[in-house]
């Protein structure tokens, strides 16, 4: 939570596993049905939304990218989506699940930082993306 200004109930990561700063996260996301997307997506057949795992993982980009400024950023400092290309849903997402939120940065110049982004259930390709954040100080 130090690390994305996102809260309860938009915090999409439950814990870092393994980061290598300027190179690469591995993160996970429990997905429970008390998760309040739920109620409405679907009813009789809950699937987590893929705009959902896509923020997850640029959540995830989040902790990479602040754990790889040097000197830290400031507390107003927020990453912005700025693109997202080659999104592709490969298997639904359901309470129970464990998301493994992987991304790895793939450039980065004036505060602008793309990432390669990966989530697995499993070893099952789940959703994979390339995503693309602006810093902004607000």
């Amino acid at each position: 939570m130090e690390h994305l200004p996102h809260r309860y109930p938009f915090l999409l990561v439950d814990r870092v596993l393994e980061l290598e700063p300027g190179k690469s996260v591995k993160a996970i996301k429990n997905v429970t049905m008390n998760e309040p997307f739920f109620q409405g997506h679907f009813p009789n057949f809950p699937v987590m939304p893929g705009v959902l795992i896509l923020e997850a993982l640029a959540q995830a980009a989040g902790v990479l990218t602040f754990k790889s400024i040097n000197p830290p950023p400031s507390k107003n400092t927020i990453l912005f989506y700025a693109g997202i290309d080659n999104a592709r849903f490969k298997r639904q997402v359901v309470p129970g699940d464990q998301l493994t939120l992987v991304a790895e940065i793939t450039a980065s110049k004036r505060g602008i930082w793309k990432y390669s982004a990966k989530a697995y259930v499993g070893d099952e390709l789940a959703c994979e993306a390339d995503l693309m954040c602006a810093q902004r100080e607000v």
